[in-house]
């Protein structure tokens, strides 16, 4: 069974990445995936203590037992992760940022559980413009880990939106976030 595991870092359970991935998975409906939404603001996710046990085995995790644990069975079983973040600060949300930094216990001694996986990023931002909001910032790190660690960036739906679910009225942004969610599913029900 083919599986996207979609992760919202926002803290609003109705916010304009909710509404990024409603049309994420409208455009993803045509294929026959599974698609899991989990919001990181609703679990307790502590720091990396950058304490290494998980690099001591393929299948060691995180010793961590926290809002991660239950999740990182759910990544190495996606053939697809999609990550959604609003942009604060020029970069994504530190419910995101705390996702990701934690996903390094997914990095063992035979490589990256991630490497070959699909990948696709929704980015809301208050900003006129990607450049202007910061979103180009978190775009070009996920550029640059897409090239080191080995993962298939598929696409990036980003747009501009105020307040909670005025991202509706931006009709490129929401074609965007249709378009990835058809590419993404269509690679992993291939």
């Amino acid at each position: 069974m083919s599986r996207i595991l979609v992760v919202s870092g926002s803290p609003r359970a109705k916010g304009n990445c909710s509404v990024l991935i409603e049309q994420f998975c409208f455009g993803a409906s045509q294929f026959n995936a599974t698609i899991e939404v989990v919001r990181l603001h609703d679990r307790n996710i502590h720091p990396c203590a950058a304490c290494r046990s998980c690099k001591e085995s393929d299948e060691a995790n995180c010793v961590i037992d926290d809002g991660m644990t239950d999740l990182y069975p759910k990544i190495r079983a996606a053939q697809a992760l999609v990550i959604a973040s609003p942009i604060y600060w020029w970069n994504v949300s530190a419910q995101t940022k705390l996702f990701l930094d934690r996903c390094d216990a997914l990095d063992g001694p035979s490589g990256n559980v991630l490497r070959g996986k699909a990948l696709a990023l929704l980015l809301a931002y208050g900003g006129e413009s990607v450049e202007g909001s910061g979103a180009s910032h978190a775009i070009g790190a996920f550029q640059d880990a897409a090239e080191y660690i080995g993962f298939n960036l598929v696409g990036i739906a980003h747009g501009t939106a105020w307040e909670a679910g005025e991202i509706r009225e931006n009709e490129i942004a929401m074609e965007m976030a249709y378009q990835v969610g058809a590419d993404i599913a269509r690679i992993v029900t291939k």
